[in-house]
């Protein structure tokens, strides 16, 4: 008669196989977040740049606060 398996090990081959899927989905999440990052930083540098050229049209325009 064989000897039923340890408890301990079926709970731990269930965490592996757990963490393994884990490993997994992380690693498929990486480059989609990658790629939202960089179009975020993309964006960021466009609206900076309108930034300054609004404040260089305003001044044109007599439009911007005049600082004190």
């Amino acid at each position: 008669m064989a000897e039923p398996e340890s408890l301990v090990l079926v709970y731990l081959r269930r965490i592996d196989e757990k963490v393994d899927r884990l490993i997994d989905d992380v690693h498929d999440l990486k480059v989609p977040v990658t790629n939202v990052e960089e179009g975020l930083a993309g964006i960021n540098r466009r609206l900076d740049r309108l930034e300054t050229r609004m404040d260089r049209v305003e001044r044109r325009l007599d439009l911007a606060d005049h600082p004190h």
